[in-house]
Protein backbone atom coordinates (compact mmCIF):
# COMPACT_ATOMS: atom_id res chain seq x y z
CA UNK A 1 0.00 0.00 0.00
CA UNK A 2 1.78 2.89 -1.01
CA UNK A 3 1.45 6.05 1.32
CA UNK A 4 -0.24 9.71 0.21
CA UNK A 5 1.02 12.94 1.07
CA UNK A 6 -2.10 13.86 2.67
CA UNK A 7 -1.83 11.20 5.08
CA UNK A 8 1.79 12.20 6.15
CA UNK A 9 0.89 16.00 6.00
CA UNK A 10 -1.93 15.31 8.17
CA UNK A 11 0.44 13.12 10.62
CA UNK A 12 3.11 15.94 10.96
CA UNK A 13 0.12 18.08 12.37
CA UNK A 14 -0.92 15.69 14.63
CA UNK A 15 2.55 14.65 16.04
CA UNK A 16 3.27 18.41 16.50
CA UNK A 17 6.10 17.40 14.37
CA UNK A 18 8.44 20.16 13.06
CA UNK A 19 9.55 18.62 9.75
CA UNK A 20 8.84 16.00 7.73
CA UNK A 21 11.47 14.25 5.55
CA UNK A 22 11.48 12.38 2.32
CA UNK A 23 13.83 10.13 0.93
CA UNK A 24 14.73 7.04 -1.00
CA UNK A 25 15.77 3.90 1.21
CA UNK A 26 14.02 5.77 4.30
CA UNK A 27 10.03 5.15 5.47
CA UNK A 28 9.16 8.72 6.18
CA UNK A 29 10.17 10.79 8.89
CA UNK A 30 8.98 12.80 11.61
CA UNK A 31 11.50 15.78 13.62
CA UNK A 32 9.67 15.74 16.91
CA UNK A 33 11.30 17.66 19.83
CA UNK A 34 14.33 18.05 18.17
CA UNK A 35 14.84 13.98 17.53
CA UNK A 36 14.10 12.26 13.90
CA UNK A 37 11.81 9.67 14.32
CA UNK A 38 10.84 7.23 11.31
CA UNK A 39 7.43 6.44 10.72
CA UNK A 40 5.90 2.66 10.78
CA UNK A 41 5.39 2.71 6.78
CA UNK A 42 7.15 0.67 3.84
CA UNK A 43 11.26 2.36 3.13
CA UNK A 44 10.56 4.07 -0.18
CA UNK A 45 11.14 3.57 -3.49
CA UNK A 46 12.12 6.56 -6.30
CA UNK A 47 8.93 6.08 -7.86
CA UNK A 48 7.21 6.60 -3.94
CA UNK A 49 9.09 9.87 -3.54
CA UNK A 50 8.68 11.06 -7.57
CA UNK A 51 4.88 10.85 -6.76
CA UNK A 52 4.74 12.26 -3.24
CA UNK A 53 7.31 15.25 -4.70
CA UNK A 54 4.28 15.76 -7.69
CA UNK A 55 1.77 16.08 -5.40
CA UNK A 56 2.23 18.88 -4.50
CA UNK A 57 5.03 20.57 -6.19
CA UNK A 58 4.06 22.96 -9.47
CA UNK A 59 5.19 22.24 -12.97
CA UNK A 60 7.59 25.40 -12.48
CA UNK A 61 8.97 23.98 -9.48
CA UNK A 62 9.26 20.49 -11.23
CA UNK A 63 11.27 22.07 -14.00
CA UNK A 64 13.71 24.06 -11.31
CA UNK A 65 14.08 20.53 -9.76
CA UNK A 66 15.39 18.85 -13.39
CA UNK A 67 17.74 22.13 -14.20
CA UNK A 68 18.16 23.21 -10.59
CA UNK A 69 18.62 19.86 -8.61
CA UNK A 70 16.54 21.19 -6.27
CA UNK A 71 13.86 24.34 -5.53
CA UNK A 72 11.86 25.40 -2.41
CA UNK A 73 8.26 27.05 -1.90
CA UNK A 74 6.02 27.66 0.60
CA UNK A 75 2.38 25.96 0.51
CA UNK A 76 -1.09 25.91 2.57
CA UNK A 77 -2.42 22.36 3.67
CA UNK A 78 -6.00 22.82 3.48
CA UNK A 79 -6.85 25.28 5.96
CA UNK A 80 -5.19 23.68 9.07
CA UNK A 81 -0.87 24.66 8.62
CA UNK A 82 1.44 25.84 6.08
CA UNK A 83 4.66 24.59 5.42
CA UNK A 84 8.04 25.43 3.61
CA UNK A 85 9.07 23.24 1.45
CA UNK A 86 12.36 21.76 -0.63
CA UNK A 87 12.75 19.55 -3.02
CA UNK A 88 16.47 18.45 -3.59
CA UNK A 89 17.87 15.63 -5.47
CA UNK A 90 20.43 13.15 -3.61
CA UNK A 91 22.20 10.33 -5.74
CA UNK A 92 20.10 10.87 -8.54
CA UNK A 93 16.74 10.55 -6.71
CA UNK A 94 14.22 12.92 -5.32
CA UNK A 95 14.22 13.66 -1.51
CA UNK A 96 11.81 16.86 -0.07
CA UNK A 97 11.93 18.26 3.40
CA UNK A 98 8.67 20.06 4.32
CA UNK A 99 8.98 22.57 7.48
CA UNK A 100 5.89 22.96 9.51
CA UNK A 101 4.83 26.52 9.74
CA UNK A 102 3.09 27.55 13.55
CA UNK A 103 0.13 28.45 12.12
CA UNK A 104 -0.41 30.57 15.94
CA UNK A 105 1.39 33.83 16.62
CA UNK A 106 2.71 34.19 20.00
CA UNK A 107 2.86 36.98 22.49
CA UNK A 108 6.31 38.28 23.27
CA UNK A 109 5.78 36.77 26.86
CA UNK A 110 4.90 33.43 25.57
CA UNK A 111 8.34 33.51 23.09
CA UNK A 112 10.31 34.68 26.25
CA UNK A 113 11.10 37.56 25.52
CA UNK A 114 11.16 40.70 27.92
CA UNK A 115 7.88 43.51 27.96
CA UNK A 116 10.63 46.06 26.85
CA UNK A 117 10.80 44.68 23.59
CA UNK A 118 7.73 46.02 22.67
CA UNK A 119 8.61 49.73 22.80
CA UNK A 120 11.06 48.73 20.09
CA UNK A 121 8.17 48.46 17.88
CA UNK A 122 6.91 51.35 17.97
CA UNK A 123 10.22 53.11 16.74
CA UNK A 124 9.58 55.28 13.72
CA UNK A 125 12.94 53.57 12.20
CA UNK A 126 15.96 51.41 12.65
CA UNK A 127 17.57 48.16 12.35
CA UNK A 128 15.90 44.80 14.48
CA UNK A 129 18.17 42.50 13.27
CA UNK A 130 16.64 38.85 14.70
CA UNK A 131 19.88 36.07 14.37
CA UNK A 132 20.45 32.85 14.74
CA UNK A 133 21.43 28.93 12.77
CA UNK A 134 18.54 27.51 10.61
CA UNK A 135 15.77 26.15 12.66
CA UNK A 136 16.22 28.23 16.00
CA UNK A 137 12.73 30.06 15.73
CA UNK A 138 13.88 32.80 13.89
CA UNK A 139 10.59 33.34 11.64
CA UNK A 140 8.10 32.93 14.29
CA UNK A 141 10.06 35.47 16.51
CA UNK A 142 9.96 37.83 13.33
CA UNK A 143 5.98 37.23 12.98
CA UNK A 144 4.96 37.79 16.18
CA UNK A 145 6.69 40.94 16.18
CA UNK A 146 5.14 41.88 12.73
CA UNK A 147 1.74 41.04 14.59
CA UNK A 148 2.00 43.39 17.19
CA UNK A 149 2.73 46.31 14.74
CA UNK A 150 -0.35 44.72 12.72
CA UNK A 151 -2.84 45.08 15.64
CA UNK A 152 -1.34 48.17 17.13
CA UNK A 153 -0.43 50.48 14.75
CA UNK A 154 -1.78 51.73 11.51
CA UNK A 155 0.84 51.76 9.13
CA UNK A 156 1.68 50.09 6.09
CA UNK A 157 4.26 46.90 6.37
CA UNK A 158 5.74 45.10 3.20
CA UNK A 159 7.48 41.57 4.00
CA UNK A 160 9.67 40.70 1.19
CA UNK A 161 10.18 36.74 1.75
CA UNK A 162 11.52 33.63 0.64
CA UNK A 163 9.26 31.88 0.52
CA UNK A 164 6.17 33.31 2.94
CA UNK A 165 6.05 31.57 5.55
CA UNK A 166 3.19 33.65 7.78
CA UNK A 167 0.40 34.85 5.97
CA UNK A 168 -0.45 38.46 7.52
CA UNK A 169 -3.67 39.43 7.63
CA UNK A 170 -4.75 43.20 7.15
CA UNK A 171 -5.26 44.10 10.75
CA UNK A 172 -4.92 47.67 11.62
CA UNK A 173 -1.91 48.19 9.43
CA UNK A 174 -2.22 47.24 5.84
CA UNK A 175 0.51 43.80 5.14
CA UNK A 176 2.06 43.54 1.60
CA UNK A 177 3.65 40.45 1.70
CA UNK A 178 5.85 39.61 -1.44
CA UNK A 179 7.47 36.12 -2.36
CA UNK A 180 11.19 36.26 -4.03
CA UNK A 181 11.08 34.58 -6.98
CA UNK A 182 6.68 34.92 -7.82
CA UNK A 183 6.08 38.39 -6.66
CA UNK A 184 9.35 39.97 -7.49
CA UNK A 185 12.99 38.66 -9.09
CA UNK A 186 15.18 39.42 -5.97
CA UNK A 187 15.76 40.68 -2.24
CA UNK A 188 17.95 43.59 -3.57
CA UNK A 189 15.12 44.24 -6.52
CA UNK A 190 12.40 43.60 -3.85
CA UNK A 191 13.85 46.15 -1.52
CA UNK A 192 14.89 48.86 -4.38
CA UNK A 193 11.24 48.68 -5.10
CA UNK A 194 9.82 48.54 -1.89
CA UNK A 195 11.08 52.52 -0.56
CA UNK A 196 8.38 53.83 -3.59
CA UNK A 197 5.64 52.17 -2.19
CA UNK A 198 5.13 54.17 0.77
CA UNK A 199 5.88 51.66 3.82
CA UNK A 200 6.69 52.29 7.60
CA UNK A 201 8.11 48.65 8.22
CA UNK A 202 9.68 46.52 6.10
CA UNK A 203 10.89 42.90 6.81
CA UNK A 204 13.62 41.46 5.00
CA UNK A 205 13.28 37.70 5.05
CA UNK A 206 17.29 36.94 4.60
CA UNK A 207 20.20 39.86 4.53
CA UNK A 208 21.86 37.33 2.09
CA UNK A 209 24.29 39.97 0.05
CA UNK A 210 25.90 43.19 0.06
CA UNK A 211 23.29 45.05 -1.95
CA UNK A 212 20.51 43.50 0.01
CA UNK A 213 22.47 44.86 3.22
CA UNK A 214 23.17 48.21 2.10
CA UNK A 215 19.82 48.87 1.15
CA UNK A 216 18.57 47.35 4.40
CA UNK A 217 20.51 49.68 6.85
CA UNK A 218 19.54 52.32 3.70
CA UNK A 219 15.88 52.10 4.18
CA UNK A 220 16.63 51.81 8.29
CA UNK A 221 17.91 55.39 8.26
CA UNK A 222 15.94 57.09 5.88
CA UNK A 223 12.86 56.54 8.20
CA UNK A 224 11.42 53.24 8.05
CA UNK A 225 11.57 50.23 10.38
CA UNK A 226 13.59 47.76 8.92
CA UNK A 227 13.40 43.91 10.89
CA UNK A 228 15.93 41.86 9.09
CA UNK A 229 17.38 37.40 9.87
CA UNK A 230 21.25 36.64 9.22
CA UNK A 231 22.62 33.89 10.27
CA UNK A 232 24.61 34.83 13.57
CA UNK A 233 24.98 34.18 16.93
CA UNK A 234 25.73 37.31 19.47
CA UNK A 235 25.47 40.77 18.92
CA UNK A 236 29.22 41.89 18.37
CA UNK A 237 29.15 38.95 15.83
CA UNK A 238 26.03 40.02 13.86
CA UNK A 239 28.27 43.63 13.49
CA UNK A 240 31.31 42.42 12.67
CA UNK A 241 29.11 40.00 9.94
CA UNK A 242 27.58 43.15 8.41
CA UNK A 243 30.30 45.21 8.57
CA UNK A 244 33.10 42.05 7.18
CA UNK A 245 30.51 42.09 4.08
CA UNK A 246 31.45 45.41 3.16
CA UNK A 247 34.80 45.90 1.04
CA UNK A 248 37.70 47.45 3.34
CA UNK A 249 37.35 51.57 2.13
CA UNK A 250 33.74 51.37 2.90
CA UNK A 251 33.84 49.58 6.58
CA UNK A 252 33.77 52.86 8.48
CA UNK A 253 31.17 54.64 6.85
CA UNK A 254 29.07 51.59 7.51
CA UNK A 255 30.55 51.55 11.35
CA UNK A 256 28.64 54.66 11.74
CA UNK A 257 26.16 53.86 9.80
CA UNK A 258 25.29 50.79 12.02
CA UNK A 259 25.54 52.42 15.09
CA UNK A 260 22.79 55.26 14.47
CA UNK A 261 20.79 52.45 12.66
CA UNK A 262 20.91 49.30 14.83
CA UNK A 263 18.24 49.38 17.55
CA UNK A 264 18.30 45.98 19.16
CA UNK A 265 19.98 42.28 17.69
CA UNK A 266 17.91 39.74 19.13
CA UNK A 267 19.95 36.15 18.97
CA UNK A 268 18.18 32.89 19.73
CA UNK A 269 18.40 29.57 19.92
CA UNK A 270 16.17 26.32 20.06
CA UNK A 271 17.02 23.81 22.89
CA UNK A 272 15.35 20.74 23.81
CA UNK A 273 13.44 21.02 27.24
CA UNK A 274 14.78 18.80 29.92
CA UNK A 275 11.36 19.07 32.38
CA UNK A 276 9.08 18.32 29.59
CA UNK A 277 8.41 17.44 25.51
CA UNK A 278 8.66 20.47 23.83
CA UNK A 279 11.86 23.02 23.01
CA UNK A 280 12.93 26.15 24.51
CA UNK A 281 13.86 29.23 23.33
CA UNK A 282 17.68 30.71 24.77
CA UNK A 283 18.20 34.76 23.28
CA UNK A 284 20.51 37.15 23.65
CA UNK A 285 19.13 40.15 23.67
CA UNK A 286 21.35 43.95 22.80
CA UNK A 287 18.97 47.29 22.54
CA UNK A 288 20.50 50.17 21.24
CA UNK A 289 22.13 52.80 23.94
CA UNK A 290 24.86 55.18 23.40
CA UNK A 291 27.88 53.54 24.99
CA UNK A 292 26.97 50.75 22.16
CA UNK A 293 26.51 52.75 19.57
CA UNK A 294 29.83 54.30 20.51
CA UNK A 295 31.31 50.54 20.83
CA UNK A 296 29.80 49.84 17.25
CA UNK A 297 31.69 52.69 16.03
CA UNK A 298 34.93 52.74 17.11
CA UNK A 299 35.43 49.19 16.51
CA UNK A 300 34.86 47.83 19.83
CA UNK A 301 32.24 45.53 19.70
CA UNK A 302 34.41 42.55 21.85
CA UNK A 303 33.15 45.28 24.57
CA UNK A 304 29.40 44.84 23.59
CA UNK A 305 28.76 41.68 25.78
CA UNK A 306 29.78 43.54 28.95
CA UNK A 307 27.35 46.73 28.04
CA UNK A 308 24.70 44.08 27.70
CA UNK A 309 25.55 42.58 31.38
CA UNK A 310 24.89 46.08 32.96
CA UNK A 311 21.76 46.78 31.05
CA UNK A 312 19.39 44.35 32.61
CA UNK A 313 16.97 47.28 33.19
CA UNK A 314 17.27 48.21 28.94
CA UNK A 315 15.48 44.19 29.06
CA UNK A 316 19.08 43.13 27.78
CA UNK A 317 20.71 39.73 28.53
CA UNK A 318 23.48 38.09 27.19
CA UNK A 319 23.18 34.13 25.87
CA UNK A 320 25.21 32.86 28.70
CA UNK A 321 23.05 34.78 31.07
CA UNK A 322 19.78 33.07 29.84
CA UNK A 323 21.46 29.84 29.53
CA UNK A 324 22.16 29.52 33.18
CA UNK A 325 18.93 31.02 33.92
CA UNK A 326 17.18 27.88 31.95
CA UNK A 327 19.78 25.61 33.77
CA UNK A 328 18.84 26.44 37.06
CA UNK A 329 15.20 26.41 36.40
CA UNK A 330 15.68 22.97 34.92
CA UNK A 331 14.27 23.85 31.41
CA UNK A 332 17.63 22.71 29.69
CA UNK A 333 20.50 19.76 30.08
CA UNK A 334 23.80 20.18 31.35
CA UNK A 335 25.32 19.26 28.18
CA UNK A 336 23.14 22.31 26.56
CA UNK A 337 24.47 25.02 28.84
CA UNK A 338 27.79 24.14 28.27
CA UNK A 339 27.90 23.44 24.36
CA UNK A 340 26.04 26.44 23.74
CA UNK A 341 27.62 29.01 25.89
CA UNK A 342 30.32 31.20 24.74
CA UNK A 343 32.12 30.85 27.87
CA UNK A 344 31.89 27.80 28.70
CA UNK A 345 34.80 28.34 31.58
CA UNK A 346 33.11 31.00 33.22
CA UNK A 347 30.00 29.11 33.42
CA UNK A 348 31.70 25.96 35.13
CA UNK A 349 33.09 28.30 37.71
CA UNK A 350 30.33 30.17 38.75
CA UNK A 351 28.56 26.93 38.93
CA UNK A 352 31.42 25.20 41.60
CA UNK A 353 31.19 28.54 43.39
CA UNK A 354 27.28 28.28 43.64
CA UNK A 355 27.74 24.45 44.66
CA UNK A 356 30.88 25.63 47.29
CA UNK A 357 28.56 28.18 48.74
CA UNK A 358 25.57 25.88 49.19
CA UNK A 359 27.88 23.32 50.98
CA UNK A 360 29.07 25.49 53.66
Amino acid sequence: MSVEMNDLLQLTIDEGASDLHIGVGNPPMLRIHGGLTPLDCPVLTPEDTERLMKSITSPEHQQKVREQGGTDFGFGFSNLARFRVSVLKSKGHVGIVLRQIPSKLLTLEQIGLPPQLKDLLYKPRGLILVTGPTGSGKSTTLASMLNIVNVERDCHIITIEDPIEYYHNHKKSMVTQREIGVDVPSFKEALRRALRQDPDVILVGEMRDLETMEAAISAAETGHLVFATLHTTGAAATVDRIVDAFPSDQQEQIRTQLSVGIVAVISQLLLVRADRPGRVAAFEIMISTPSIQSLIRDNKTYRIPSDIQTGAKFGMITMDAHLMALYEAGQIKYEDLITKSHDANSIVQKLQEASGQKKK
